[in-house]
């Protein structure tokens, strides 16, 4: 492939460089920035189109039944609890050329957009047989994405040690993951339409971006600094038992997961929401802009509020959001299209908040923990999260696709339109919403349960980071 890795055990962590105009001696170029946020267009591209399309797709295209579609949606995820922190663990021992995790997302570019092609190329089958091609797919796509994702998520806290710069980092990153959810979320679904066609043509442009951004990312953090270099645990039953001894980690993956589920299954039901509730399936398309808008222009006010109330009290607000605008959703039978669309521009503000905090608050456990034990293992950390975030999030379509099963969903292909029952019509309405509310309730005990406020970073030793 162009490169040679070894693994090997890193030595000790080497301080930070020296360089001028920062406090901790390292000024992370502008270019780099934007080299490593251009590189989130691929990540939330991949949690978008999927998460919104891939049950769809199978269900209403391929004429798979609701519940076999659930289980191929989900089980290629769970792939991701083995080989999230297999490539974190990896590439926290990866010495090369390119450094430790830009060969790992080298390899990510040249298969991921390959694979999602595949997955939505529309085979001539249908039924069983259809599902049997999505899941070998759908399961060497999550295996590339992977090889992307881990390492990627990982070198934030590698670049530099003063959060400042690290702000900046995630601010552009942001910057693009809301680009990309906009542009994904908004034009896949109106290039997939309902036809085989469709879906086939919205693949192979998706993997155009995917293949475009990865690259772009791989080679716009060529000159990125390296201040420390994470501490590899020696397997990953280890890598579990260090998690374990952090309780911010353990708790924040807790809510994260709750988080996430609750998007998952409020994702993959959008469609079905447009379809069967409002009975307009192009809806799904401003449906989603009122998820993802919000994260475009509310990124100042999460940060602001971040600041005056913390981040756990700025999450507990956007969880509160999320909440309220999921438990409205239930009420769109009875009051129409536009109340739906207000109440769904309520969980997109939540949503947002959501977005920005998770991710900074990952970077603030990854700091703390290395301060109070001396270790870096932001590899650890986030190959365990990227596998229970990309787990649960799949877990929602799951539990959404069994949920259509039980009401007595009938699968379709577009040739053969059916009139759906009203116990499917239902469960579309009130299981896609209020299941997703219920569980945010959860998320919200947990919020109030972490205690890594900027006052116990400070205690730490460590400067408290901003959003």
């Amino acid at each position: 492939m162009g490169f040679n890795v070894r693994m090997v055990t890193p030595a000790p962590t080497p301080g930070p460089v020296s360089a001028p105009g920062s406090p901790s001696g390292v000024t992370v170029p502008r270019q780099v920035r934007i080299g490593y946020g251009v590189g989130s267009v691929c990540t939330a591209t991949f949690s978008t189109v999927p998460g919104l399309l891939l049950l769809f797709y199978m269900t209403n295209v391929l004429a798979i039944p609701a519940w076999i579609a659930g289980l191929v949606a989900f089980l290629p995820k769970v792939w991701d609890v083995v080989i999230n922190p297999w490539v974190g663990q990896r590439s926290d021992r990866t010495v090369s050329r390119f450094g430790a995790r830009r060969p790992w997302m080298l390899a990510g570019a040249l298969f991921l957009p390959v694979t999602f092609v595949a997955t939505f190329a529309g085979p001539p089958l249908t039924g069983l047989p259809a599902a049997a091609y999505v899941a070998v797919c759908y399961f060497l796509t999550a295996t590339a994405y992977a090889f992307y994702e881990v390492p990627y998520k990982a070198m934030p806290a590698e670049m530099t040690e003063d959060y400042h710069e690290r702000s900046s980092i995630l601010q552009w990153k942001m910057v693009f993951v809301g680009l990309a959810i906009l542009l994904s979320g908004a034009v896949a679904p109106a290039i997939a339409g309902r036809e085989v066609s469709g879906y086939r043509l919205m693949g192979v442009i998706i993997g155009g971006v995917l293949l475009v951004s990865m690259l772009a990312s791989f080679f716009g953090t060529a000159k990125a600094p390296v201040v420390a270099r994470a501490e590899a645990e020696p397997s990953i039953r280890a890598q579990f038992a260090a998690a374990r001894t952090s309780r911010p980690f353990m708790i924040l993956l807790g809510m994260s997961c709750a988080q996430m589920f609750s998007a998952g299954m409020l994702l993959a039901g959008a469609p079905y929401f447009a379809t069967y509730t409002l009975r307009d399936p192009g809806a799904t398309t401003t449906l989603f802009l009122c998820i993802v808008g919000p994260l475009l222009v509310t990124m100042p006010a999460w940060v602001r509020l971040s600041k005056r109330y913390d981040k756990r009290g700025a999450m507990l607000l956007g969880s509160a959001l999320f909440f309220a605008g999921t438990v409205a959703m239930a009420l769109s039978g009875q009051f129409g299209a536009a109340y739906a669309h207000v109440a769904v521009l309520f969980v997109g503000i939540g949503y947002a908040g959501l977005q920005l905090l998770q991710f900074s608050m990952l970077s603030d456990v990854i700091v703390y923990d290395a301060a109070v034990t001396g270790k870096r293992r932001a590899g650890v950390f986030t190959g365990l999260w990227t596998a229970a975030e990309t787990v649960v999030f799949a877990f929602g379509a799951l539990v959404f696709g069994w949920l259509l099963g039980v009401a007595g969903f009938v699968e379709s292909d577009p040739k053969t339109p059916v009139e759906q029952p009203e116990s499917a019509v239902q469960a579309v309405l009130y299981g896609g919403t209020l299941i997703p509310a219920l569980v945010m309730a959860v998320a919200i005990v947990l919020v109030r349960r972490y205690t890594l406020t900027s006052e116990e970073i400070e205690k730490a030793g460590v400067r408290p980071p901003e959003a």
